[in-house]
């Protein structure tokens, strides 16, 4: 189809306008070849005549369906007006900064902070595909870091655009990605040393410019190492061309660099007194643009900030303080007045007294005398003589700038470097990710040698970014097999070659520098002589002598010639630089060493280098100057050193774009924008795309889209693949416009417009026949209802003539009817008493039996138990009353041997006392009388002897009797200790006895329970552990506790106590991931630790114990170490538990809940442009809803099997249906492909499969499907109408659980497609009123 035929009457056309660059017309008329003008009405209803050229008519608009889409590339059309209003639609309507071109991904700096950047935005991003997503900087980060681990390869992130574009925060926002997404565990403090050096080059390097707070005045290059394990362990910096002019000169309304005035906000700190510093207002160096302080910005604030990240870095008080005095000497270097003094012999001289001299030279420890004079002065060393010569006051004003600028750029580069030695790392670099924070094209009212450097290395970073588009274009149709064609898109090596080739700009410059004499205007008027007329991209300005013109990629741009050559040599006297070397200051002297040794005592594995090395001075010359080798050769070394790192890595490109110069948030200024669209390449890559094939469908989405123009024949093909190439061959007849690849349609521009236009007509055909049907079958149902009306009409006027006859036959037929009917529902009624009370006492009779059969075997067991028990305490009292028997009947020998010792010791004495009184009544007469015969002698002689003989019997039968009492006093204490022995252990057996039966019989109760409700609702699952009864190793463990308890063993109870909870801690570790393990084992956990609660003793758990089960409580230990202990154990294995369950259910949730579609009707799908090539990763598994419920029901059924307590299983249940909401609602919110009616209808389907789910489980009393509401809002947000104020009035007050901002971006994202409407241009405001009025 031919171009030209598109621009019929309703189609859309841009015109260029002066304000807005480009406006959208509708054609009026048919337009047909070879008129010469165009039929169009603006947008504010002006008809217009455009004047056309047949020959390059006006672009044309893309369809609304394609209007905000994400990817410029997927635009039908593709040109200038097509991509400026598609970005002015999505930041000004949509409030989207980010969008996609091709390879680049350009962001709109907002001046707005947004609320993007959050952790858990970083997290939804992990992992997924760079298409699969909304556009973000964090999207274009993931793609870098998961290709480095996927091919092993570098990468490049190229940050670039204009001063205040967003180039730092955007560069930032990278960084502190790959911080999060990879950081390790074992060495966390290396992700936070890199997202501190940014604070750092900040201060140093960036200041307030006219277009920018936060301008970073240098370009830099950071290397971000990873290891092997793609985990963070370092990084390198690299900085380029930093400009040293602002040190000593600033323009208005604009400031030095941000150190400068955060060290004058803080002088008054004890610790900075002896800088002898005051506010930025009494420096030349820091007030000289008359703009010290930035609205918002608390400098003493950022000063606190930027001395806790030197201290992060490992850079200490004793650095930090040196750097701080080199920057104070800055400042009072600039305040030194030189004065002109009238005097024979000098032109002026300085005033010796000055303070600021002094404080300077102070704090370098400089001699003052030798700098006073040569600041004034120069020596001029020929063959003959040294002539030593004053000064003009301008030339020493330049010198002592020239000084200035040289300390800080030498101290910029020793700062760099010691933020590199800070971020070392000791292991090797695996792979790198490089992040280029680098100024864009730059074009002034004037422009000098800094903006000519950048431009320069823009044409560089252009050529690269050409040649890797053209690359990725020409792999794109090798990987779909379609015929490679040569495409023509625009080199820039002529203008390279005009600034770097050989008699170049560049090298003109240097040969100029060289002479003694060389001056600006010699340089220009030999570039006019080589290149005025000789090189189409150099010119000489009308109107001006001392300027020059190149005509580069992005703009032509004028540069001044006035101090090229001094910028270029960058110089200072040797003098300055000698008396320098000479300072005490360490770290001052250092700097202008020949061969400066290392400051830092660490060494470096990493070769860390500037992108400016540090210049040293020259042999003595004619020009005593140091700087013989210019500055733009170290830029340029450093800049092809930079060209040749990106030509080695996959290289990444972000395009920051200025919206606007007033810094208004959501203001959209078209000139700006497309100026820098122009410049940054965003619209080469269009236009090399629009060469060739730049709309791109897979087969899926096109037949999806367009089934609607397919015939029934054509739907009946199976392969979708074979029906897209017929119809596209009878739709479109020129097989040139378009080509088939291996999963892509490839079409030409405009063709999916056409498309489009004849998809619109079929719909609209379909609804003007449907509407056609609807009206008929409206007005054949509108005549019917009239017809009966009329029928019924006269059929009752008819009638009222026979009515009176009928109405008593019908009295009378009625109540026989009724009677009849009354009689039936009686019989019933009977009917259905009988039955009952039959069923009733046949139900009452088998209960009452059932009951006496178990009272009947219960007296049984009674029985046989009470006999049991019987027959045990009759032998127990038996041996009792034994044991007491025996005891008598010892008490009573005993006593009977004391009374028999008693009777013989009495007979003794009664002995003894006879022959004492006889012997006593003798008189020595009677015993001589009686002793003649000798008779009385022998019978008292006998009598002793009978006496010594019973004495001797009594003796021994006393000892006899003695140790038989001993025996007998022995044998009653032992068994008096057996008796107690045997009564104690009576009373434990008891107890014991007693406990057991307790404990046995409420185990028995509740595992009956138990079983039979698991035997009523679940099926056992597989596995050992899952079939044993719930709980029973947790009774098991306490009642080993309870019998080391028992035994009062401490060490038993400890050791065992420790080993359980190894044991439970080691199986936990070895089968984390094995859900049904880790069910069990929580399950056990908490039944083990609740037991230990419940038998503790202690009386807070005593109260809900029976009197029984406190007297079975532990009685020697204390457990609450231990229990603590378990609790925490419990908590890790919840936690585990969580997580395993979290990362089974996490993959299904998105494409169950959002991408698969159970509703039928009408694709909505939209095209996706080609984002998708860079997936990594096919998706091939499909979850559905279903997958989702089984899944849950799996978890459920083990839960219960395991016998987790019914809490714990409620809330698991509360926070899986919490993670489902809240993933479905942050991908539903970052993808706008998912925000439409249909989407919402299927939501709202499955929140109801997940409610029946939960009523079928009975969890409702979980609060599980609170955690649904916010989804279930947001699903009826996409499906209501959003038009008018009472629209966003029943909005605010349905969607109580969304905020303000998810309510604006949920209307905001919704689809255009037919079966959704947009919202009104004011209802986002609107929602925004009422919602807050609302809370209010």
């Amino acid at each position: 189809m031919a171009l030209a035929e598109l621009y019929t009457q309703y189609n859309r056309v841009w015109i260029p306008d002066n304000e807005e660059v480009w406006q959208s017309a509708e054609i009026t008329k048919n337009y047909k070849t070879g008129d010469c003008f165009l039929h169009v009405q603006l947008e504010d209803g002006t008809e217009l005549n455009y004047p056309v050229d047949p020959a390059a008519l006006p672009p044309l608009r893309n369809p609304d369906i394609l209007v905000g889409e994400n990817d410029l590339t997927a635009l039908s059309y593709l040109h200038e007006p097509a991509v400026l209003h598609n970005l002015k639609v999505r930041f000004v309507e949509s409030k989207l900064i980010y969008t996609y071109s091709g390879i680049i991904l350009v962001a709109i700096n907002p001046y707005k902070q947004l609320p993007i950047y959050g952790d858990a935005i970083i997290h939804a991003y992990s992992g997924q595909n760079m298409g699969d997503m909304d556009p973000h900087i964090f999207a274009v980060a993931e793609e870098a870091y998961k290709q480095m681990a996927r091919n092993n390869k570098n990468q490049s992130i190229i940050v670039s655009g204009e001063s205040g574009a967003g180039k730092t925060v955007s560069a930032r926002y990278t960084m502190r990605y790959f911080a999060t997404v990879s950081k390790s565990s074992s060495n966390a403090d290396v992700e936070d040393k890199v997202l501190a050096s940014n604070p750092i080059t900040e201060a140093v390097g960036n200041a307030k410019t006219t277009r920018n707070d936060n301008s970073s005045r240098f370009g830099k290059y950071t290397e971000i190492s990873f290891d092997q394990s793609y985990q963070i362990i370092g990084a390198n910096m690299r900085t380029y061309l930093l400009e040293k002019s602002r040190v000593v000169f600033q323009s208005e309304n604009e400031r030095n660099y941000h150190i400068f005035y955060q060290l004058c906000a803080s002088a008054m700190q004890p610790e900075f007194k002896h800088l002898k510093l005051g506010s930025a207002e009494e420096f030349n160096y820091t007030r000289m643009g008359g703009s010290t302080v930035i609205e918002g910005v608390d400098d003493r604030a950022n000063m606190v900030e930027t001395q806790k990240t030197f201290a992060l870095l490992g850079l200490k008080g004793d650095f930090q303080m040196d750097v701080f005095k080199m920057l104070a000497a800055i400042l009072h270097l600039g305040n030194v007045d030189i004065t002109l003094i009238q005097i024979p012999m000098f032109s002026f001289i300085f005033y010796l007294e000055d303070k600021h001299l002094n404080i300077f030279c102070e704090l370098l420890d400089l001699n003052c005398d030798k700098m006073a004079q040569w600041l004034c002065h120069r020596k001029i060393i020929t063959t003959s003589e040294t002539v030593i010569k004053p000064m003009t006051r301008a030339q020493a004003v330049n010198a002592r700038d020239a000084l200035a600028k040289k300390i800080y750029s030498h101290l910029f580069d020793f700062i760099v470097e010691r933020i590199n030695q800070a971020l070392q790392f000791p292991g090797k670099q695996h792979t790198f990710i490089g992040v280029l924070d680098i100024y864009g094209f730059e074009t002034f009212d004037v422009n000098s040698f800094e903006q000519f450097c950048i431009n320069y290395a823009n044409e560089k970073l252009q050529q690269q970014f050409n040649l890797h588009v053209f690359k990725l274009e020409q792999e794109e149709y090798m990987k779909e097999d379609i015929p490679w064609t040569l495409i023509d898109f625009y080199d820039n090596q002529p203008v390279i070659d005009l600034i770097e080739a050989k008699m170049g700009i560049l090298e003109l410059l240097d040969e100029e520098c060289l002479l003694p004499h060389g001056t600006d205007g010699n340089w220009l008027q030999k570039l006019y002589n080589n290149f005025v007329n000789k090189n189409a991209l150099f010119e000489k300005p009308r109107m001006s002598n001392t300027s020059f013109i190149v005509q580069h990629f992005a703009d032509k741009v004028e540069y001044k010639c006035e101090a090229f050559l001094e910028k270029n040599r960058d110089t200072v006297h040797e003098v300055l630089i000698e008396i320098l070397k000479e300072s005490k200051f360490h770290l001052c002297a250092n700097f202008f060493q020949d061969d400066p040794v290392s400051i830092s005592p660490f060494s470096s594995s990493i070769n860390i280098k500037s992108a400016r090395p540090v210049l040293k001075s020259p042999n003595k010359q004619l020009r005593m100057t140091v700087g013989s080798k210019v500055l733009h050769k170290c830029f340029r070394s450093s800049l092809s050193l930079l060209m040749v790192t990106l030509n080695a890595t996959t290289p990444h490109y972000v395009r920051c774009i200025k919206p606007n110069d007033e810094k208004l948030p959501f203001e959209f200024d078209s000139k700006r924008v497309a100026q820098q669209l122009r410049a940054c390449g965003v619209l080469e890559t269009i236009r090399i795309s629009a060469q060739s094939y730049p709309s791109r469908w897979t087969y899926i989405e096109f037949f999806s889209r367009y089934s609607i123009l397919m015939t029934q024949q054509e739907l009946s093909i199976n392969d979708k693949k074979q029906i897209c190439k017929i119809v596209l061959q009878r739709l479109i007849q020129d097989h040139n416009q378009y080509q088939f690849g291996r999963t892509k349609i490839f079409f030409r521009a405009g063709q999916v417009a056409y498309l489009e236009k004849l998809r619109s007509d079929k719909l609209r055909h379909a609804c003007i026949m449907i509407q056609k049907s609807v009206r008929g079958w409206l007005h054949r149902k509108k005549f019917l209802r009239m017809k009966q009306a009329a029928i019924i009409i006269q059929q009752y006027f008819r009638g009222q003539g026979r009515c009176h006859y009928q109405t008593w036959a019908a009295i009378i037929i009625q109540k026989y009817c009724r009677g009849y009917l009354v009689r039936r529902l009686c019989q019933l009624i009977h009917v259905a008493a009988v039955t009952i009370q039959a069923y009733t006492r046949g139900f009452l009779a088998r209960k009452k039996y059932r009951k006496m059969l178990e009272e009947h075997k219960a007296v049984i067991l009674q029985k046989y138990a009470r006999a049991w028990l019987a027959r045990r305490r009759f032998q127990n009292i038996r041996r009792f009353v034994l044991n007491i028997q025996l005891s008598y009947r010892v008490q009573q020998l005993q006593k009977k041997m004391e009374e028999q010792v008693r009777d013989t010791k009495m007979h003794f004495v009664h002995l003894h006392t006879n022959d004492t009184a006889l012997y006593s009544r003798l008189s020595t007469e009677d015993l001589e009388h009686l002793n003649e015969d000798g008779e009385l002698w022998f019978a008292y002689e006998g009598l002793k002897k009978a006496t010594r003989v019973l004495e001797s019997h009594f003796q021994s039968q006393k000892e006899t009797y003695e140790k038989e009492i001993e025996g007998l006093n022995f044998k009653v204490e032992h068994l008096s200790q057996d008796i107690n022995h045997l009564q104690k252990l009576f009373r434990e057996e008891n107890d014991i006895n007693d406990g057991i039966r307790l404990e046995v019989s409420r185990l028995t109760s509740e595992n009956l329970v138990r079983s039979r409700c698991r035997k009523a609702k679940y099926v056992f699952p597989r596995g050992v552990v899952v079939n044993m009864i719930p709980g029973l190793p947790a009774h098991i463990l306490f009642m080993c506790v309870r019998y080391a308890d028992y035994l009062n063993d401490a060490d038993m109870l400890k050791s065992f106590m420790n080993v359980t909870i190894d044991g439970i801690k080691q199986v936990v570790k070895e089968h984390s991931e094995d859900f049904e393990m880790l069910s069990f084992w929580l399950s056990n956990t908490h039944y083990f630790l609740n037991c230990l609660k419940q038998y503790s003793g202690e009386e807070g758990f005593m109260k809900c114990n029976t009197p029984r089960q406190n007297k079975n409580c532990l009685k020697h230990f204390d457990l609450s170490e231990y229990r603590q202990i378990l609790s925490d154990l419990a908590i890790c294995i919840y936690h585990q538990f969580i997580i395993v369950m979290e990362n089974n259910i996490q993959p299904m949730i998105v494409p169950g809940m959002l991408e698969y579609e159970s509703l039928q009707g009408i694709s909505g799908l939209k095209p996706t442009g080609f984002r998708k090539r860079s997936s990594s990763i096919d998706d091939t598994d499909t979850y559905t809803m279903t997958s989702i419920l089984q899944q849950l029901s799996y978890f459920y059924s083990t839960m219960c099997q395991n016998g987790l307590d019914p809490e714990l299983l409620k809330q698991a249940v509360k926070q899986l249906f919490f993670l489902i909401g809240a993933i479905t609602l942050n991908s539903l919110f970052l993808r706008k492909d998912m925000c439409s009616c249909r989407k919402g209808m299927q939501i709202r389907c499955n929140i109801s499969y997940l409610e029946e789910w939960l009523k079928d489980k009975n969890l409702q009393s979980s609060n599980a499907k609170e955690t649904l509401e916010p989804l279930s809002q947001a699903a009826w947000l996409l499906q209501v109408k959003k038009i008018t104020d009472d629209d966003a009035k029943e909005i605010c007050e349905h969607c109580t659980s969304l905020s303000t901002v998810q309510v604006h971006s949920s209307a905001f994202h919704i689809t255009t497609s037919a079966h959704s409407l947009p919202p009104s241009s004011g209802m986002g405001e609107e929602i925004g009123k009422k919602k807050v009025k609302l809370l209010g």
